[in-house]
């Protein structure tokens, strides 16, 4: 692994030095600064002469002064003839804006991959999209990552008379392969969203009466889909609830709430994004090597999908069709 350099921008450089610490290389330093006029500028301060660069930065508050941060560190390494750089974004924010549903609005997903990629990224490696589709929204190759396997291992041989939910229809598709991870039956509420912050859930579509619910989504943000769910999942008879999700952001009050609320028994995240300071209670799970893992086989050119082999069907590697036949 020699010929790797590791830098990281200011949003989590505790996750950064974590997946240097198991892939076994040093995190190199890298200055940010400020002007006056309130410009950002970044220097990488060790050689990465035709060496394989990989910038850890997950685009989280302040959100555009750390994407900023990101499109300079990769400029700086591209000018400076770095073989290759990859982006490493734990959490992509902006796959939220992956489509046109309001007239004359912008699609953000979009423009912030074209941004990356004329800043010179030759590769993405990420976590959970929001959206799938925005992959499609680079020129360049990305390599999506799921937690779901380090998540169901945290619940698992603790499960018994539970059930898998999932706070709306789209995310269902995840959480039945979650509850098939865990051999654990599937629900899933009915949402409607009024706001960035106020939804309503309907109903819940499943058997949740008497059981204790693991609630999984891939992002919890101000927590009122979750909170909603959850009040719905008690009326409807359930027992208690875990929450569980890939990337913890807790806006606003979502931490204080979410603790406010009896019924929750648990709170589970992961690392891609900074955990709340404030938070003892909260259950977080390293994803640090699984990205230390996913960058040596860029580096070595081997398959990623064979990471997920057996986890997630959409992650795994294609099946040999010719079999089937």
């Amino acid at each position: 692994m020699e010929d790797i350099v590791v830098f990281s921008g200011s949003a989590h450089r505790e996750l950064a030095a974590n997946i240097c610490r198991c892939a076994r290389v040093d995190l190199s330093p890298v200055g940010i600064s400020r002007f006056s006029n309130d410009c950002l500028q970044a220097q990488l301060l060790v050689n990465v002469r035709q060496r394989d660069v990989y910038i850890v930065q997950p685009l989280v508050p302040p959100t555009q002064d750390h994407l900023m941060e990101l499109l300079l560190m990769v400029q700086a390494a591209k000018s400076a003839s770095a073989a290759q750089v990859t982006a490493v974004i734990p959490h992509y924010s902006y796959a939220r804006s992956d489509k046109k549903d309001a007239s004359r609005i912008s699609v953000g997903g979009r423009l912030v991959a074209d941004l990356l990629v004329t800043a010179g990224v030759d590769r993405v490696l990420t976590m959970q999209l929001h959206s799938p589709q925005v992959q499609a929204f680079f020129s360049v190759p990305v390599d999506q990552l799921t937690a779901l396997g380090v998540i169901a291992d945290h619940y698992r041989g603790a499960c018994e008379d539970a059930v898998v939910v999932s706070p709306d229809f789209g995310n269902a598709k995840s959480a039945s392969n979650f509850a098939r991870l865990l051999g654990l039956p599937v629900a899933a509420g009915s949402k409607r969203r009024l706001g960035d912050d106020r939804v309503v859930i309907d109903m819940v579509v499943g058997d949740v009466e008497g059981r204790h619910c693991i609630v999984l989504d891939d992002e919890i943000a101000t927590g009122g889909s979750i909170i909603e769910l959850t009040r719905k999942l008690k009326e409807q008879g359930a027992r208690s609830a875990s929450v569980a999700c890939t990337h913890g952001l807790f806006a606003g009050r979502a931490a204080e709430r979410l603790r406010a609320e009896e019924f929750i028994s648990e709170v589970v995240t992961t690392d891609t994004v900074p955990a709340p300071a404030d938070w003892p209670g909260l259950t977080v799970l390293s994803i640090a090597p699984m990205f230390a893992e996913a960058i040596d086989r860029i580096h070595r050119g081997r398959s990623i999908s064979k990471m997920f082999d057996g986890v997630d069907p959409a992650y795994a590697p294609p099946k040999d069709q010719s079999k089937l036949f």
